[in-house]
Formats: structure tokens, C-alpha cells, sequence
């Protein structure tokens, strides 16, 4: 006997749910992480360029709270939070905190700095990785992702999607965490 199309589809779909579930369970994202990636190292030895074609290095900060920004001029939400971490360097940028956006794109600096003039940028200085080495090397699975490192370098949150980045609430959640990470040495708290 034959089956209807319809019923057919409505099988594959029941059976794609079902095997979605599954695939859930086994690779995280039952658990909160979002996707099959493995789990990023808790230090990132990651090297990238500067505006002047200079190797900079993620180690190179250490000693500073760093708000690493992952993205890229293709990526809308990336494009619309912009502006709120030029505007949080602006307010936060010290000796003791950095925000370092750091872009994918493939054409780097011909595609990085006219994108920064044409939404006046003033704050953030332009960082790029455009062979994506990070996606890998820190287990992305969409842009924009956002990770907060302590001042040793060692991952303490990340945020995937888009952010009002200098709101109250996202400086207190900064902040939050970092003197979350800073529990066992309370003399060195952080303020915004």
C-alpha cells in the first residue's frame, strides 16, 4: 500500500524533531551551551593584527579585564551593537578594562575602516583576524560572540547575539562577573 505524501512528510518531520531532542542531549544545548562545539580552552593563546598589520596577541593584555567582541561588517547585529562598545570603551577604557573588537571579515582593513568612519567610531581600535582562526580556537558557533576574560586571561563568560553594551545592566553584569572571578581576593574588586 502506498503512502500519501503528506503523511510521509509528516513522518520525516516527527522523526527530524525527535532525532533534534536527541542531538540535544548528547552535544549540550539541553545543558544551556548553544551547539555541538567542544568546549573552549580556558585560557585563548590566540594571535591576531592590529590596524598597522602588527601580530598582536590575546596575551598581550593580560594584566586587564578584556571584552573580547567577535564579528563582522556582513553580520547586522554585529553592524547595530557596534556603536554601544565604542560607546562602553569610551565610559570603561582603562589601564584595568579594554574592549577588543575583533573582526572576521575576510577583505580586513579595506573592509574594516571605512565601516568605523561611516558609523564614527572613535574609541575602539580596529583588530582583525580575517582567516577566522578564533571561530575554531575558541569554539564559535555565530557571531556577534562576546567573551569576557579576567585580567590572567582565563575565559569567565561569554554572550552569543547582539548587546546594548553600555546599558546599566550589561556594565553591573560585567561587572558582576568580574568580581565573581575575583571571589577569592576581594581587595582587588572591580568597579565600573
Amino acid at each position: 500500500m502506498r503512502v500519501p505524501f503528506r503523511w510521509n512528510l509528516v513522518l520525516l518531520l516527527l522523526l527530524g524533531g525527535t532525532g533534534a531532542l536527541i542531538g540535544a542531549g548528547l552535544f549540550g544545548l539541553a545543558d544551556g551551551r548553544s551547539g555541538s562545539s567542544p568546549e573552549p580552552p580556558a585560557t585563548l593563546d590566540l594571535d591576531f593584527a592590529d590596524a598597522q598589520g602588527q601580530t598582536v596577541r590575546l596575551a598581550d593584555f593580560r594584566g586587564k579585564a578584556v571584552l573580547l567582541n567577535v564579528w563582522a561588517t556582513w553580520c547586522a547585529p554585529c553592524r547595530k551593537e557596534m556603536p554601544s562598545l565604542d560607546r562602553l570603551q569610551a565610559a570603561m577604557g582603562s589601564t584595568r578594562f579594554q574592549v577588543i573588537a575583533l573582526s572576521v571579515d575576510r577583505g580586513g582593513l579595506d573592509t574594516v575602516r571605512p565601516f568605523f568612519a561611516e558609523i564614527g567610531v572613535k574609541n575602539l581600535s580596529i583588530y582583525l583576524d580575517p582567516r577566522s582562526t578564533i571561530m575554531k580556537a575558541a569554539a564559535l558557533i555565530g557571531l556577534p560572540t562576546t567573551i569576557l576574560f579576567d585580567e590572567s586571561g582565563r575565559e569567565i563568560h561569554r554572550w552569543v547575539g547582539p548587546k546594548e553594551w553600555d546599558s546599566q545592566q550589561a556594565v553591573k553584569e560585567i561587572g558582576d562577573y568580574l568580581n565573581a572571578a575575583r571571589a577569592l581576593a576581594p581587595e582587588k574588586a572591580w568597579t565600573p
